[in-house]
């Protein structure tokens, strides 16, 4: 699945069955703006695919926006676990829309090292999206973007870099 920036939200300047996904969001701002972008991503190392969207903040609705947008990458019959974060927009509460296809697992405070996921985004921060000037928010968003298509597009990076022992595909 591409990223793709919200129907429902433009973007201003943005900065996880059987399988199991990781979910977290990355920020990404230029210098000297108020604007903001945030790359929330998801990735199935099992499968060696994800869902992305690039939104203009982050908070209980844009992940709910992103639940969907996992929702929709999941298999056909399978319930993926989501690992996240103690963010306040990945807490449940009564606002946070759960698609029937996904459950939760929230991880224990202040344990980065157990959400494969943060390895993606060191990854992109790495090679794509640090140590760079972006002109204008549109230069970020597009940068957002094309950094997360191509991690998409190649399957055995996403297995390499968010595969964990401790996380197996179940099937019953």
């Amino acid at each position: 699945m591409r990223t793709r920036r919200s129907s429902r939200h433009h973007p201003f300047w943005p900065g996880n069955r059987r399988n199991s996904w990781r979910s977290a969001s990355n920020l990404v701002n230029k210098p000297d703006s108020s604007d903001w972008a945030y790359l929330f991503g998801a990735v199935c190392p099992a499968r060696g695919v994800g869902a992305g969207l690039v939104l203009p903040h982050a908070n209980v609705h844009a992940m709910n926006l992103h639940l969907q947008e996992i929702s929709t990458q999941v298999a056909e019959g399978a319930f993926a676990v989501l690992t996240l974060d103690g963010a306040g927009w990945h807490q449940t509460g009564d606002r946070l829309e759960v698609p029937e296809n996904i459950g939760l697992l929230h991880l224990p405070p202040y344990s980065p090292e157990l959400n494969p996921v943060e390895n993606v985004w060191e990854f992109l921060r790495q090679n794509d999206l640090s140590n760079r000037v972006y002109a204008t928010s549109e230069a970020i968003i597009d940068a957002c973007c094309v950094a997360w298509n191509k991690l998409i597009a190649a399957p055995e990076r996403i297995r390499s870099i968010a595969t964990r022992d401790w996380a197996k595909t179940v099937t019953s």
